[in-house]
């Protein structure tokens, strides 16, 4: 357990105890901290105190911050494709095939499985994040399942938090290369829209009209074939499934996408062309801005040797 103290200067009186303290405490997300204030784990000259109550000048606020609890994952022994490591950062170039995190139906073989072995004990706190009160490797963000291709792991809670804002405020570059069915017509372009739950079907995603969270999507065409397109995609917004939610509404769904594409696909390719190729941040610690790049997987590239050779 952990307490940290403060008293509200003369500028802070009249903020709410629910905001106070979430600007303050440097280590853990604000909604994290929002959450413990609700359940009562915050309190004002050693009293406890409603999350809406406004504070007055010299008010002693403390803010009680439990032990991150461990994670009821086991580590596995799985061979990464590590591109860099530092104390901060694993930089992963992750397989077709791979769940990120463990969920329902996926409790082994994900990546945090691996993480978890490669980073050592989760004893060792300083391997970890203890964002949102859990001990665990610091998925900042995800790919699909059968989506190749770079990801970063956040080794420590400063690294976590700043990939996060850097995340939040859409500055990190995310590069894909996808295959697409058809011919795109126009060499560029920018989609924005709406996505949220697919109305008719709450498993996918969709474009929607309202209810939905602006995402945007920013194309080009890398080389065209008789019947496909192969194109970088740029992503300003990382909503669900947006790269292939918007290939999809321009009526060029991704090749081996059978959720948003065709059923019947020509290429046996265990699921959808797409990869996460380039992923650039300023460094959580150095703060210099820095750049990785996955190359296309095998199958990948034997399915563009196809159609180059046979204009398919």
């Amino acid at each position: 357990m952990e307490v940290r103290e403060y008293i509200v200067s003369p500028e802070a009186e009249g903020e709410r105890l629910d905001s106070f303290p979430s600007e303050r405490v440097e280590g853990y997300s604000r909604t994290y901290m929002q959450k413990l204030i609700e359940e009562g784990h915050c309190k004002i000259n050693g009293k406890a105190a409603k999350p809406g109550l406004k504070l007055r000048e010299g008010d002693r606020v403390e803010a009680v911050i439990p032990d991150p609890v461990p994670l009821e994952v086991e580590p596995e022994k799985i061979d990464l494709d590590i591109i860099y490591e530092d104390k901060d950062i694993i930089i992963i170039n992750k397989p077709q095939g791979m769940v990120v995190h463990p969920a329902h139906g996926n409790y082994s073989g994900t990546l945090v499985n691996a993480v978890l072995s490669h980073c050592g004990s989760l004893s060792d706190y300083n391997s970890f994040t203890g964002i949102n009160g859990v001990m665990r490797p610091g998925i900042v963000h995800r790919i699909d399942k059968d989506t190749s291709g770079i990801i970063v792991v956040a080794k420590n809670n400063e690294a976590h938090l700043s990939l996060s804002g850097q995340l939040k405020e859409h500055s990190i570059t995310r590069k894909y290369t996808a295959l697409l069915e058809g011919r795109l017509t126009s060499d560029t372009g920018r989609i924005e829209t709406l996505i949220g739950r697919n109305p008719k079907n709450r498993k996918q995603m969709a474009v929607v009209g309202d209810n939905g969270k602006k995402a945007v999507t920013q194309y080009r065409v890398l080389e065209r074939f008789e019947k496909h397109t192969l194109i970088e995609a740029a992503l300003e917004t990382g909503r669900t499934h947006q790269i292939r939610v918007h290939m999809a509404y321009l009526g060029h769904p991704v090749v081996g996408d059978t959720v948003y594409g065709f059923n019947k696909q020509k290429f046996d390719t265990k699921g959808q062309l797409l990869h996460a190729r380039v992923l650039g941040f300023i460094h959580p610690v150095k703060k210099e801005y820095v750049e990785f790049e996955a190359p296309i997987p095998e199958y990948f590239e034997k399915v563009l040797r196809l159609l180059r050779n046979r204009s398919l």
